[in-house]
């Protein structure tokens, strides 16, 4: 199965039964379990999967004695066709709205780009004169990124890793939007706030409201004192947000790492507002970009863009 196939044999061979039947042997890892999912026989099942590799040419999938294991061409077309069958699930859900909307939009975006960016820019989405409908995730970066590999997304509005871009190199484009710098903070009647200068050895010995463990953000403070030479220290509190995280911090529980956008946000979120620690050296700053899949134009990214467009000319 090595001859090279033409997409319009794929077309005529394949059904998105096919793709459905694929996702369900991956996800229960045998052809019995794939089977009794399904409501096929055995038999029956093995002899579809036959005819969907010989369709593409190749095997997609291992048989061992403990099961079914996707190959490396599987795992290519088992990504494919989970993005095929959100894809026609979305499909699905826009032309059952086209006559009050134009289309519908799924962004992904960390906590403080949705709450402190994205506001803008989906007011003008949804209040256009051809207005659109938009989903939006909020989550941390690595499941932003499965989620946009699985076609559960159209795009992302995200900070990302420079190692993202090589490891990723050919599934995504990346438009930089712009950079975001990162503040500590503490409550205004913390000692530090009145402080010219202070280090990272300094800020080890305080009580910290971190984000979580794995995150991007949690990542950089840990680099920060890396780079100091001191190891961080554990935190008393962990938040994913970095709103939750402000009013922590305004309570005077620890002091912690923002976002600058999300000072400019705080003062309707607390009576109190947190204050800047001028810490040497900084934390560096980090690019936020329009990250989506390569491959044919997709017109929900093209509205996206051209409303991003519109938010930088507001902005600066």
């Amino acid at each position: 199965m090595n001859e090279l196939i033409e997409p319009d044999h794929l077309v005529a061979k394949l059904r998105f039964r096919h793709l459905r039947l694929l996702r369900t042997v991956q996800t229960t890892g045998s052809l019995r379990a794939a089977s009794q999912a399904l409501n096929l026989t055995q038999p029956a099942l093995s002899k579809a999967l036959t005819e969907i590799e010989s369709a593409f040419g190749f095997a997609l999938f291992s048989r061992t004695a403990r099961g079914l294991t996707p190959t490396a061409q599987g795992e290519v077309v088992l990504r494919g066709a989970a993005m095929l069958l959100e894809e026609l699930a979305h499909l699905r859900s826009e032309a059952a709205a086209a006559d009050r909307f134009t289309a519908k939009i799924r962004i992904g975006a960390p906590p403080f780009v949705a709450q402190t960016y994205l506001p803008g820019v989906i007011a003008r989405l949804v209040q256009s004169e051809a207005p659109v409908r938009v989903q939006l995730l909020e989550e941390r970066v690595p499941a932003l990124i499965r989620a946009l590999h699985q076609g559960e997304l159209d795009a992302l509005v995200t900070t990302f890793p420079l190692q993202m871009l090589e490891s990723d190199a050919g599934a995504f484009r990346y438009v930089k939007l712009f950079e975001v710098q990162f503040a500590v903070v503490a409550c205004a009647e913390h000692p530090l706030v009145r402080s010219r200068r202070v280090d990272w050895v300094r800020l080890s010995r305080e009580r910290w409201v971190m984000p979580a463990e794995g995150s991007m953000g949690r990542k950089l403070i840990d680099d920060c004192f890396t780079h100091a030479g001191v190891p961080a220290p554990l935190p008393v509190i962990e938040s994913t947000s970095p709103t939750t995280s402000l009013q922590f911090v305004a309570a005077g529980l620890g002091i912690g790492i923002v976002p600058d956008v999300a000072l400019l946000h705080q003062g309707a979120l607390q009576a109190d507002p947190v204050r800047q620690i001028r810490v040497v050296p900084e934390p560096p700053s980090s690019v936020v970009a329009l990250v989506f899949r390569e491959g044919p134009a997709n017109p929900r990214v093209a509205l996206l863009k051209e409303a991003l467009a519109c938010r930088l000319d507001d902005a600066f």
